[in-house]
Parts: C-alpha cells; sequence; structure tokens
C-alpha cells in the first residue's frame, strides 16, 4: 500500500537581515519603501503560500567598529510592516520574529494579538534570544545572558505571553446596547504571573483573538532550541538545506514530541531554502555561479574571512591567496554579533583546512568564501525544482520550505508563476486557500481545542 502524497506548506521570506541579499543588483528595491513589503506578500498570497516571514535583528551590524553595511543595513519595525500588510492581504499568514531577551511579555502578547485582530486570524510570533552582549548594549539589560539562561527566560516569556493570551475564554464580550451590559465576566482578563524572570498581575487588555493565541515559530539549532520547539512550538525555522541533514534533524526533532505529550504532526519542519530558476538546468546553473558572485563581492569575502581570522584583513587582496598568518584566537572578537562567528568554534582548524582546499582548487580569497558559503538549496528549470522539493518533502526532510530569494521585492515572482503551478499539478500544494486562519493553512488546531483534546487524553 502506498503512502499518501503529504501535502508541502511554502513560505516566503522577505530577506535582509542576512548576505542572501543581493540589493545592489539593478532589479532589487526598497528595504524600507511600503510598496516593496506590499508586491511581496501579494506575490505570496497570488501563489497561495502560506505565510509571509519577516526577521528582525536588532543592532546594526559592525565590523572594526564600523558598519557592515554590505548587508542591508535597517528597516523599518516588524509589528508595523506586519500591522500595515495585514491591510492589503486577505488570507495570507503574518509572521514576525520577534525577541524573548529585550522584551517584556505583556507587551509583546499585545501587540501579537492586536495583529491576530487586525489581520482576522493570521499572526505568528517567530520566537528568538539575543546571544550576545554587542546587541545587548542597545538595551538596559546589556547582554547578561548566557546560553541556559537565554533559553530559561524563553520559555518563561512564551509560557506568561500563553497566560495572559488565554487570560480571555472568548465569550466575555456581550455588548448588549439595550441593558448597557458590555462584559459577561468583569473578571475577563485577569492574570497572574510568579516565576523566576517574571512576577507580574493584573489584566491583559486584548480580548481572545481569532486564533486564540499566535502560532508559534522557533528559530534554532542547539541541543536548548529543539527541545524549547519540542515543548512549545508549531513550526520550526532550520537551516539544513541538504536531502541527508534535513532527514537527520526532521527525525531528530519528531522524535522529541512524544516526550511532550505531543502528536508529530503538531509541529512542522520548515527549513528556509534559496533557489535560483532558469528556462533549463544548465541555465539555472550559470545564474546560480553569478548570483553567488553577487552576493560574495570583494569586501564582502574579505570580511568573511575575518570572521575566523578574528584579525583586520583590509589590506589583503580578495583576488590573491589565504593569509599565512593564523587567526588571532586571543582578542575579544572583532565582529561582535555576527551570527556566523559562532559557526566557527575552532578557528585554527578551519583555516587549516581552508588553506588545504585553495591550494587543491588554486582558490583565490573570494573563490573560497562562494564555494565555502552561499550555495542555492534549489537551482534548476521550474520542473526540476518542484521535483526536487516534492521529494524533499515526501521523503520527509521538511514538511516545507520558508523560500528566500535573493532579490526583493520581485524575486518571488517568477517561483510563483512557474514552479507553484506544477507542485499543484502533482497534487502537493493547494490550488486555493481552504480557509482563512493562519492555523488552517497549517493544519494546526485551535489551541482551545487542542487544550480540550490533551484534557480527554489525560482522563
Amino acid at each position: 500500500m502506498s503512502k499518501p502524497l503529504k501535502q508541502i506548506h511554502l513560505a516566503a521570506h522577505f530577506p535582509g537581515v542576512n548576505n542572501t541579499t543581493v540589493w545592489s543588483d539593478p532589479a532589487a528595491g526598497s528595504h524600507i519603501e511600503f510598496a516593496s513589503f506590499a508586491h511581496f506578500a501579494r506575490t505570496a498570497e497570488r501563489a497561495k503560500f502560506d505565510f509571509l516571514f519577516l526577521a528582525e535583528g536588532l543592532r546594526l551590524r559592525e565590523q572594526g567598529g564600523r558598519i557592515y553595511d554590505l548587508d542591508v543595513v535597517g528597516r523599518p519595525d516588524t509589528f508595523t510592516v506586519l500591522a500595515a500588510l495585514a491591510a492589503v492581504t486577505d488570507r495570507l499568514g503574518l509572521t514576525g520574529t520577534i525577541n524573548s531577551t529585550f522584551n517584556e511579555p505583556y507587551e509583546v502578547a499585545r501587540q501579537f494579538a492586536g495583529l491576530d485582530h487586525l489581520s482576522d486570524g493570521r499572526a505568528a510570533w517567530n520566537v528568538v534570544t539575543s546571544w550576545d552582549a554587542f546587541t545587548g548594549e542597545n538595551f538596559r539589560r546589556g547582554g547578561f545572558l548566557p546560553q541556559q539562561e537565554r533559553y530559561s527566560r524563553a520559555k518563561e516569556f512564551l509560557a506568561t505571553a500563553n497566560e495572559l493570551f488565554d487570560s480571555w475564554s472568548g465569550d466575555e464580550i456581550l455588548a448588549d446596547q439595550a441593558t448597557g451590559t458590555f462584559l459577561r465576566d468583569a473578571r475577563a482578563g485577569a492574570f497572574v504571573h510568579r516565576g523566576r524572570h517574571f512576577d507580574i498581575h493584573g489584566r491583559f487588555n486584548v480580548p481572545r483573538s481569532p486564533q486564540g493565541r499566535p502560532v508559534i515559530f522557533q528559530a534554532g539549532d542547539s541541543e536548548e532550541g529543539r527541545e524549547f520547539a519540542a515543548a512549545s512550538a508549531d513550526a520550526i525555522f532550520s537551516r539544513h538545506a541538504t536531502l541527508k541533514e534535513g532527514q537527520a534533524f526532521y527525525a531528530d526533532v519528531k522524535r522529541r514530541l512524544a516526550a511532550h505529550g505531543r502528536r508529530r504532526d503538531q509541529l512542522l519542519i520548515l527549513p528556509a531554502a534559496t533557489f535560483v530558476l532558469g528556462d533549463t538546468d544548465a541555465e539555472a546553473e550559470d545564474a546560480a555561479r553569478e548570483v553567488r558572485r553577487q552576493q560574495v563581492s570583494g569586501a564582502t569575502a574579505i570580511k568573511h574571512l575575518e570572521f575566523v581570522w578574528n584579525r583586520d584583513l583590509s589590506g589583503y587582496d580578495p583576488d590573491g591567496p589565504l593569509p599565512e598568518i593564523d587567526p588571532n584566537v586571543d582578542e575579544e572578537h572583532i565582529a561582535r554579533g555576527r551570527a556566523q562567528v559562532r559557526m566557527y568554534r575552532d578557528p585554527l582548524a578551519t583555516a587549516r583546512e581552508w588553506r588545504e582546499l585553495a591550494a587543491a582548487h588554486r582558490w583565490s580569497i573570494r573563490d573560497l568564501v562562494i564555494n565555502t558559503g552561499n550555495r542555492q538549496t534549489f537551482v534548476g528549470s521550474p520542473a526540476t525544482v518542484a521535483r526536487t522539493i516534492d521529494a524533499f518533502v515526501q521523503a520527509d526532510a521538511a514538511d516545507g520550505f520558508i523560500l528566500v530569494p535573493h532579490i526583493t521585492p520581485g524575486g518571488l515572482d517568477a517561483f510563483a508563476d512557474t514552479v507553484v503551478p506544477l507542485l499543484q499539478e502533482r497534487g502537493v500544494f493547494r490550488a486555493d486557500y481552504e480557509g482563512t486562519t493562519l492555523r488552517d493553512h497549517l493544519g494546526l488546531a485551535h489551541p482551545d481545542d487542542a487544550r480540550g483534546e490533551r484534557e480527554r487524553v489525560a482522563s
């Protein structure tokens, strides 16, 4: 008996807080003007995607004390953008990355409950922590939390926010104009939370929203991140791009759900995925090589090398050989706040490996960074990309993908027009939305229904 086809989930990530974006390309548009966000969202909704995803950075990137402007530098506040997009879309989910290290539960819960009302049930929260004191310098609690403490705070932060969402059951508002009675229950919104990180009590002032709670995303590959997702998230945003890596991550995270009383279908695995399309596979491969060269200019290559060498390498020729000098492992890192720094936990070993690769392939600094860094997940004709995405999902390497185009706002258009129809023909992607909320799109139960199911199982 054949296994039924899994339905693919697709989302669109408006990039900018990374170096995927080729902002210098003539086809690229603004990352501040609302028209860019509106175009991107409308394309995603036209293609029947589940949601739009916004990442967020809380400090401008610096290296050697100067703003690292080879990436996009800054953009409007996430809630402002998503609230505006709620007015120009009807079904597309709206997902925002909001930090649990430098915010407060009441404020964040209020903002997400408000967004869920304004969008008629399409809000989602990507819960992240902040790992470095460098970002923390922008805040009063400047960077004092080590990794274990960050996740401890994040868990309590989310639990507290859920208590605030749940402080309204959803049937309190009577609004009887004849009697002048507005609330059935004068205790609506009352909450008390006593915990290690938060000690608050009062009244939550936003009534129960259409989804009850926003959909919860989590991004992180650490042991703590995987457990946090298995316990509390509806979906996890991962970075595993190959079939083998994706299957290993998928199996590991899904395996953890049972310990938290959850089924495998209650957590979706949605890796980020880049793509380059062409009329033929060969044309797409040529285009992908050009995109990688656009993403890694000479200046970017030098900056990337500094992540490992922890030295000012501005005097080196990006088209020349790697430095003979070894990485500096004794000083504070010159690229504080860059996530890439954490990828190279043994700089001396990385330097040895890179020198061997460069010698074997006769690579320059820029060649090395291009070939060891950015690589598109899916490259090929629309038919090839559709077939590969489907193969990944059916093989349990993912439940779908969050697509990250290298051009905004128009970089999603070709995918929507050519790949999506092929997935629909294969019977693995919706022809139209069947529900109205993001929970509907993702096949997730309303929190009240899920809670009732847990109570029945427990009894």
